[in-house]
């Protein structure tokens, strides 16, 4: 969780920094920049979370060598596709702001946070694979260290560029592209320190094709699920712009929350996916249903928490982090979409963790797509007279069906026992 939570404390700052200046335009191109950043990067989300249930799959075996070889491949694999990133970046940038069709002023300054954040792809793709690999063996304090010091390092930037040289969201993309690849660094030497005496780097580590094609081929459900979720939130974002810049800055300040939420109650999820790989590793039935109810008991715990604290707390929060009255009084208007958010959400990031754990990440792409096509985009076309309030409504139900299709799922193979055979 506290590893999660510097994750969204980023995008806070970012929000806070740029939601105090005259203008909420600086707010939206970074809203609308991070938006495409997150659809290019977590289009490749498979090399966290694939590698953390293979990791622990290997970690429940006691199988070294797999480890190493899992590590190592993936590295390979997130750098290549970073590089490729890079090279075929500026129609990516274009085809994205083409379809979020923000306002011109947005959209230039959009596209200049875009070319200077592109750049840390390598870095960011890497960071996947190593934090994947630390919490899949079992070792959660270094993605912690890694992400509080490159996170806070951000921080210290953002500030810097921001309020001290005056760069606006040039600042902020300078700033995150910084950190990433110092928490890249970081990350390489943790791993590096976990490698067994006398392990070099031998070509059957390296492996053949076949090996970086069946890596792909094994996380193709994750990264069609995540392309999804994806398009939902570059989609939320999109009809945000398209009713107006108020509209889309405030949007972002109740995003950034969102992130708080989901990051934080994902610290339960990823040590599931941990401990329920090692269970299956161990075709150990009992530490599978124990791992399940404390981690069900502790999300809800979680859930409850956020929710209290986002009644209770949300003006203040909003107000810290934007002075421009428009922005705030209408964040204050949806706030109460954000309330229903954890309890509604905290389910399908729980069960995420389970089915990532078991490898079972056809049924998580199956339940994704059902509830994008079947339920988010049929409530948000019934309710576009509501404006933002339908949108917001989309997104609730969204995660309900998430959360009630793999429920379903998760009871199904428990029933018959399904969780420990062969796919």
């Amino acid at each position: 969780m506290l590893t999660n939570l510097t994750v969204p404390l980023l995008g806070l700052v970012d929000t806070a920094v740029l939601g105090h200046l005259d203008t909420p335009e600086y707010l939206g191109a970074v809203a609308i920049g991070a938006n495409l950043f997150s659809i290019l990067y977590w289009t490749f989300g498979f090399m966290r979370m694939g590698t953390t249930g293979l990791a622990a799959q290997a970690w429940g075996k006691r199988d070294e060598f797999a480890q190493i070889a899992l590590l190592l491949r993936s590295v390979l694999l997130a750098s290549g596709i970073g590089l490729l990133l890079i090279l075929f970046h500026q129609p990516l940038i274009r085809l994205g702001l083409h379809l979020m069709n923000p306002s011109e002023r947005v959209a230039a300054l959009a596209a200049e946070y875009a070319s200077i954040r592109i750049w840390s792809a390598p870095a960011v793709l890497c960071q996947y694979t190593l934090v994947g690999w630390l919490i899949g063996t079992q070792l959660p304090k270094g993605p912690m260290v890694m992400l509080i010091v490159a996170n806070g390092l951000n921080i210290v930037l953002d500030i810097f560029f921001v309020t001290g040289l005056g760069w606006n969201s040039r600042g902020v993309a300078m700033a995150t592209v910084l950190a990433e690849y110092s928490a890249a660094a970081i990350g390489f030497r943790m791993v590096l320190a976990r490698m067994p005496a006398g392990q070099g780097f031998t070509r059957a580590l390296f492996g053949q094709l076949e090996d970086y094609l069946k890596i792909l081929r094994v996380n193709r459900y994750i990264m069609v699920r995540t392309i999804a979720l994806l398009l939902v939130l570059a989609f939320f974002t999109a009809q945000g712009a398209r009713q107006g810049d108020t509209i889309l800055a405030a949007n972002a300040v109740l995003i950034t929350f969102l992130l708080v939420i989901s990051n934080g109650l994902d610290g339960f999820a990823n040590a599931a996916e941990a401990l329920i790989g090692e269970a299956v590793g161990k075709k150990s039935r009992s530490q599978f249903r124990n791992v399940f109810r404390v981690a069900f008991r502790w999300s809800l715990w979680g859930s409850m928490l956020f929710t209290i604290a986002f009644v209770l707390g949300g003006r203040f929060l909003i107000s810290l982090l934007t002075s421009i009255d428009e922005v705030r009084t209408t964040a204050w208007i949806y706030l109460p979409w954000l309330w229903m958010l954890p309890l509604a959400s905290v389910w399908g990031f729980l069960l995420d963790g389970v089915f990532i754990g078991a490898t079972r990440t056809r049924d998580m792409q199956n339940t994704m797509l059902f509830s994008a096509l079947a339920v988010f985009l049929p409530v948000w076309w019934l309710t576009t007279e509501w404006g933002n309030h339908g949108l917001w409504f989309s997104l609730i139900c969204l995660m309900l069906s998430r959360a009630a299709s793999m429920g379903w799922l998760f009871m199904n193979h428990s029933r018959h026992d399904r969780w420990f055979s062969e796919q």
